[in-house]
């Protein structure tokens, strides 16, 4: 397609009387102005030449200032063309002015960061915003450029975080998955090649630690059923628990936006927060006399059944999430106080009635059934959180050759 880069005094006088000076740049019959900066009398522009008169003040500096900006332009409208990347007369003038390969990891970290906010995933945002500041803090620059986030850097940043930031395993991994992620995004912009990219065999490997997950036993989960004399805190926070165990470990995120008219033909319908996926489930029996608890706060079919964000403005996600993490933590704080009384020595938390479900679920229940009822994308993932909670095939190896 034909294209040409030239420069000119464009036709549109200021308050003065002076003519812009600009360079034009068309591109399939569309042209955008690049402007350098100058204005002009017409009586000092050479139209045929293209040049800016000698008898103009420090002429020779401003043509020199001129030839310089045609070069750059006709570099960039090259290297775009090399590239194979769409081209316009507005991609050029964009390159110009505000390259691509100048732009740093604090720009696309901070827009990645506005994206997650714009599309209100909160979670993910509280939850990256502290790692993109680590990266920051630790490169002490306002401007770090992908192509200098080597090996090198990323090994130093590793022990920055552990030594300095006192970081577990996890959390530097998760580090290092966003910068990976935020990489890749840089890579695909055009913003820094592909040959600097620093994970990958031989490079920087990422490689998710192995957690322990552990789940209340039968027994501890009957403690908990039948205990007694516990204040209303801990009574409501015990009833929290009961109806995300009893719906196959249901986030409390989940828990607490649950509304009456969600359950009907004895099902609940819900909508998950986390990825959007819709999911029936049959009540349990045990779970409608902690429905029955609630049915009297009710005020209209549309309420919520569990008090939490009765009062919070909906419209706003960021008062919903920190609702929600308040609520989280003052449960934990009572089933804390409950797994005491009830003489259970693991960590009790809103978190584990999830792991619990898993772990008496063990081998009784086919995977991809567990799949539909933790609401994983992939069954790989459901395979990958079973390991910890599926044991008959490790028991009946070992016991085959103990017991000879």
């Amino acid at each position: 397609m034909a294209s040409s880069i030239k420069v000119l005094l464009r036709n549109k006088p200021n308050k003065e009387g002076l003519f812009p000076l600009v360079i034009r740049i068309t591109k399939d019959r569309k042209s955008t102005y690049l402007y350098i900066g100058y204005y002009l009398n017409k009586k000092y522009w050479d139209a045929k030449n293209r040049t800016v008169r000698k008898s103009y003040p420090n002429s020779t500096r401003l043509n020199n200032l001129i030839a310089s900006k045609l070069a750059e332009a006709n570099k960039t409208l090259l290297n775009l063309e090399a590239e194979d990347k769409v081209v316009s007369s507005k991609n050029v003038k964009k390159e110009i002015t505000n390259p691509l390969s100048k732009k740093s990891f604090n720009e696309i970290s901070r827009d990645f960061l506005k994206e997650l906010e714009d599309n209100n995933k909160l979670t993910r945002l509280s939850s990256n915003k502290p790692l993109v500041n680590h990266v920051i803090e630790f490169a002490n620059t306002e401007s770090l450029k992908f192509h200098e986030i080597d090996e090198a850097f990323l090994r130093k940043f590793m022990t920055f975080l552990k030594i300095k930031k006192g970081n577990s395993q996890r959390s530097i991994i998760n580090a290092l998955i966003l910068i990976r992620t935020l990489y890749n995004r840089a890579i695909k912009m055009g913003i820094v090649d592909r040959k600097y990219y620093p994970f990958g065999t031989g490079k920087i490997r990422i490689k998710l630690p192995e957690t322990e997950k552990i789940g209340l036993s039968i027994e501890e989960v009957r403690a908990m059923e039948t205990l007694e004399n516990l204040t209303p805190q801990e009574e409501h926070a015990r009833n929290i628990w009961f109806f995300s165990f009893y719906l196959a470990g249901m986030r409390v995120a989940d828990v607490l936006h649950i509304r009456w008219s969600d359950i009907y033909d004895g099902r609940l319908h819900y909508r998950m927060n986390k990825n959007d996926k819709l999911l029936s489930l049959k009540l349990p029996a045990k779970i409608l006399p902690i429905l029955k608890i609630y049915k009297a706060d009710k005020e209209h079919k549309n309420d919520f059944i569990f008090p939490e964000l009765k009062l919070t403005n909906l419209k706003d996600p960021k008062a919903v999430l920190a609702k929600t993490k308040t609520s989280n933590k003052k449960f934990n704080k009572y089933l804390a106080e409950i797994a005491e009384k009830a003489n259970i020595n693991k960590k009790l938390s809103m978190h584990i009635s999830r792991h619990t479900f898993a772990h008496i679920a063990g081998d009784s229940i086919p995977i991809p059934t567990l799949q539909r009822l933790f609401r994983h994308t992939s069954i790989s993932t459901t395979v990958n959180y079973m390991s910890q909670f599926i044991h008959k095939d490790f028991d009946d190896a070992l016991d085959s050759v103990v017991n000879y």
